[in-house]
Formats: structure tokens, sequence, C-alpha cells
């Protein structure tokens, strides 16, 4: 039996949990919604011995990855996978980037950094663009009086249905895909401004007010998600995975959720 040990069961792990174990693969998992104790080191390089794969989805603290920083020793012989992020591109003003473009330049210099540290373990670096999907989307925010649009011409962004990263990292597996980054992003990288709209239009309400970025209250975080524009490539997942998204567009996705 395939046998799976997650670090951070999250929203997204949690289902690729969940499909996995529906395929008869054994899966632990670290965190609030797993079986075992990220601290109780004994526990976890026990699991991790009976491991054959490995799949981390915890982020960088403090420029430090406290999974390879605890057990990076025990994971050598081991599949190993990791849910990054396509924040390591940074900045590319609309332009187009695929796994060869060059990373570190941006905000996210703490995940570039994991994500070479994994990648230099021999993992597959699943590099995420904004995920949405049920109880996580544009329908919510609007729903929540939460969406915002946000005046910025020529402003684009990369999404993915947390759906597709599991299809996305379940055919990594199954293929037994080789080493490297793989970007895991829909067909068409679009304004958010486009996307708030239609849900709009899905849920028969009127879209909020256009504002410039200063006008919108946003956290710091959410300002620093629109202080970078890029499109992200998705072709060499589905040319090395077989990978093709359920939900190409935010179209099919938001349908889905409605």
């Amino acid at each position: 039996m395939n046998r799976l040990l997650i670090f951070g069961l999250g929203y997204t792990a949690l289902r690729i949990k969940a499909a996995l174990e529906a395929r008869g693969w054994r899966v632990d998992a670290t965190g609030s919604n797993g079986n075992l104790g990220f601290a109780d080191e004994a526990v976890v390089r026990t699991a991790l011995d009976g491991a054959s794969h490995v799949l981390s989805s915890v982020p960088p603290s403090d420029n430090n990855d406290p999974v390879l920083d605890r057990y990076g020793d025990a994971l050598a012989g081991k599949w190993l996978g990791y849910l990054s992020s396509t924040g390591v591109y940074g900045d590319t003003q609309g332009a187009w980037v695929d796994e060869s473009a060059p990373v570190g330049g941006g905000r996210r210099s703490a995940r570039a950094e994991a994500d070479a540290r994994w990648l230099g373990m021999g993992a597959r670096a699943f590099r995420l663009p904004g995920i949405y999907g049920q109880g996580r989307s544009a329908l919510d925010r609007v729903r929540e009086g939460r969406a915002n649009r946000i005046d910025l011409p020529g402003q684009v962004f990369s999404r993915v249905h947390v759906e597709d990263i599991v299809s996305g990292v379940i055919a990594a597996l199954e293929r037994d895909a080789p080493p490297g980054a793989y970007n895991l992003a829909d067909d068409l990288p679009t304004s958010q401004n486009v996307v708030i709209e239609h849900a709009c239009r899905l849920l028969g309400v009127a879209p909020p007010p256009l504002q410039r970025l200063d006008e919108a209250g946003l956290s710091p975080m959410a300002r620093g998600f629109y202080a970078e524009n890029r499109r992200v490539a998705n072709g060499k997942a589905k040319r090395v995975l077989g990978w093709r998204p359920r939900y190409p567009t935010y179209v099919e996705g938001l349908a889905s959720l409605a």
C-alpha cells in the first residue's frame, strides 16, 4: 500500500488527503486536522519511516522551512512534494512566466528560498497562484461584502480551483513525475475585477464600486497581492503530468460553486 505523510493539513492538503484515501492510500498528517503532532518528533519520525511519499504544505517561517529544518534528514529516498507559490516569480508586469523563469526577486523571498530547498532535495514543487474553491471564492467575498474592484488597468492574476490542484498532485504521484517545478494554474489569467463582476452577475447583485488602491482599506498582505502582475503558464504540467484543469477558467470554476 502506498503511504503518504502530509505536513500541514490545510485547505488544499485536506482535499488531497481525501482524494488519495478514496484511492486506497494510507495518509497520515500533521496539523490541527491531522492525526500527528508536528512537535511529537518520535511519532512523526516513526510515521516517516513507514511513508513512501511525503507532501508538505507548510509555508516558510522567518526565512526557514520548519519541515526541512526539523525532519529534512529523514526524507532521503522518498517521493517528495511541496505546495509552493507562483509568488516566487515576483512581478513580471503582466508577462507570462513558466518554470524556467527566474525566482526570488519578488516579495516572497522566503517562499522562493523554501521552494529552492525542496527542489534541492529532489521534490516536485507545485507552484500555485490564487487558490479558490468551496467557501473560498469571489462568490463568498461578494456575499460577505468583502469584494473589491481596484482601478489598476492592465493588472492580471492567475488562479486555480482547489480541485485542479488535487488532480495535478495526484497525476504527479501516479505518474511518478520527475522532480522539478510545476505550475498548476488555470488557462485564463485575468483581472480580479472581471472575476468579481462575473460573481456579482451569478448572484444577481450590483458590483462594488471601482476604487483606487489607497481608497480600498486593504490589509498590507492584500496590498502586496496587487503589487505584482503576471500570467502563469501551465504547459509543463500538461505535457509531463498529463494534467488538464477541470475548471480551465474562472467561468467554469465559479459556475461549479454557484
